[in-house]
């Protein structure tokens, strides 16, 4: 009788340690979109978001996502309750959710103004989630965000490519000669990780 008990008593204690590095998920919000309460609530002006975030001493970063979507659903349940994940983008990025079909108010860095919906199709954004990572610094002249996005990231990813795609915009990796896919193999070797993802 005491064997099953201690059994069951080690299984918890180890899949609580296991999971000492997992945070919760985020709720979903009325929109069917998970609301990260550290995202940032914006007026959704690209310039002002830009001036914000480096007077916090971070970069911009805009996540497009959508009712339904598994894939950001994904990011959120699997990507974002890992601390490692989300200390790093926290303390360097200021993340300003969008929805592919919402109809708040968006100031283009052009200065248009349009719905999150007209937004996305202005820019050809195609799938969800989708990171805009947006530069340091507003762009002189008359310059939309997709113009002027410093990368791209479609989609989900496992942990180590979705991580070292923020690293690499945070190490200002787009300045340079390597190429993400380079950067993510060096870190991955340096790692000493064999996964690919």
């Amino acid at each position: 009788m005491l064997r099953p008990i201690l059994a069951i008593a080690l299984a918890f204690a180890l899949g609580g340690a296991a999971r000492a590095d997992t945070l919760p998920v985020a709720p979903l919000g009325d929109d069917g979109l998970h609301k990260e309460e550290w995202f940032a609530l914006t007026f959704k002006d690209l310039a002002e978001d830009i001036e914000t975030a480096r007077d916090s001493g971070k970069r911009l970063v805009l996540v497009f996502e959508q009712r339904g979507c598994i894939y950001c659903k994904k990011v959120h349940e699997d990507l974002l309750t890992d601390a490692e994940i989300r200390s790093f983008i926290e303390e360097n990025f200021m993340v300003v959710q969008y929805n592919m079909f919402g109809a708040e108010e968006v100031t283009d860095l052009d200065g248009e103004t349009l719905t999150e919906k007209s937004a996305a199709r202005k820019w050809g954004l195609v799938f969800t989630p989708t990171f805009l990572f947006m530069p340091e610094e507003v762009p002189e002249g008359e310059v939309s965000a997709r113009d002027a996005a410093v990368a791209t990231m479609p989609g989900a990813f496992g942990k180590h490519t979705f991580l070292n795609m923020f690293r690499w915009v945070h190490d200002k990796g787009y300045e340079g000669d390597e190429l993400f896919q380079t950067y993510h193999a060096r870190k991955l070797a340096e790692e000493g990780s064999v996964s690919n993802e």
